[in-house]
């Protein structure tokens, strides 16, 4: 893992005040199918929507919601070694805790699963192709194709169901949400070498600019790499601290993006942090606080994530994707 400073080189991030608006129409419309049906499933999440991005509100729901928690962690766990209360104190204090890794088995798995079977560009599944023709699609749909999302295709991965399943996870998770934590969601992806996108596509790949997620009013993520990652391979980026600490315009916003230079302003060029590591890497993040994924330069990478909250999971268990699971299909692990 390295901290660098942020470069002042990448995708131009200026637009005509027109063409922000006629982005943010296309991105509106994109999003509101999911925000509908996250409304239909549980309609509390739209007070969450809301208010939990207020940190006074997130405190109070903190200390109303907290609950005894596991002490010991069992054997059934896949990363030795590791802390789980010493993980979410990290976690508290600069809303970012490193050093996690997966045993090779069952990164060669994932990696393998994810080799042959086909993922969807830019989320739409009408766009599905093998990783390993991603030029190809790319010219047969007439358009770049940053991401490649497997959605709930990786139900039929067994290795991921392991990490979902980690004892060790679920105790960080835990103590750092002070109460008895569920998985909320989980996604594989693939991030892609492409020319010629444009700030709508950086935004909807979750690329090149600084958000934080709103998915429930307390959660962590944890994130892994399935292939090694440098400046070239698209690193995940995060702001340590921003987490607890916000200025009142960034939480009063219905949007959660912001410009660099926004952050860096108030935070601090020495508090962004770029995250390189070897195929294996994790690290466990609170998502309120300001990250980004980057552009793949030269190399794709192979992404996994799974996020723990104190809320019971909506049928949409899968970044991006709308709730089509049928009645009989299992819930959420």
């Amino acid at each position: 893992m390295t901290m660098i400073q942020m470069s002042d080189s990448g995708p131009p991030r200026a637009a005509a005040p027109s063409h922000r608006l006629r982005a943010l129409a296309r991105r509106v419309r994109a999003r509101l199918p999911v925000y509908l049906a996250d409304l239909r499933d549980d309609p509390k999440w739209l007070l969450m929507f809301i208010s939990g991005r207020v940190v006074m509100v997130r405190r109070a729901v903190s200390l109303m919601t907290r609950s005894a928690v596991p002490q010991n962690a069992s054997s059934d766990t896949i990363f030795a070694g590791i802390d789980p209360r010493a993980a979410a104190d990290e976690i508290r204090a600069d809303g970012i805790s490193c050093g996690l890794q997966l045993p090779e088995p069952i990164v060669s798995g994932i990696r393998a699963f994810a080799d042959r079977t086909e993922c969807f560009g830019n989320l739409e599944r009408s766009v599905a192709f093998l990783p390993a023709e991603h030029r190809q699609a790319e010219v047969a749909s007439g358009r770049p194709i940053l991401v490649g999302h497997f959605l709930d295709k990786i139900e039929q991965c067994p290795e991921i169901d392991v990490v979902r399943q980690d004892a060790c996870l679920f105790l960080i998770a835990s103590h750092y949400l002070r109460t008895t934590a569920v998985v909320i969601s989980s996604r594989l992806w693939w991030s892609f070498p492409s020319e010629n996108y444009d700030e709508a596509l950086l935004k909807r790949a979750s690329q090149e600019r600084f958000h934080f997620d709103m998915n429930d009013w307390r959660s962590v993520k944890f994130f892994f790499y399935l292939t090694d990652v440098d400046d070239d391979a698209g690193p995940h980026v995060y702001v340590r601290e921003s987490h607890r600490r916000k200025r009142l315009r960034h939480q009063l916003t219905f949007f959660v993006g912001k410009p660099d230079s926004e952050i860096i302003d108030f935070y601090g060029r020495e508090r962004i942090m770029r995250i390189h590591g070897p195929a294996g890497y994790g690290f466990a993040e609170d998502p309120f606080g300001f990250h980004m994924g980057t552009v793949a330069l030269r190399r794709p990478r192979l992404m996994f994530e799974v996020e723990y909250g104190i809320s019971p999971p909506t049928r949409r268990r899968f970044y991006g994707d709308l709730p089509t699971r049928s009645a009989g299909a299992p819930e959420a692990k």
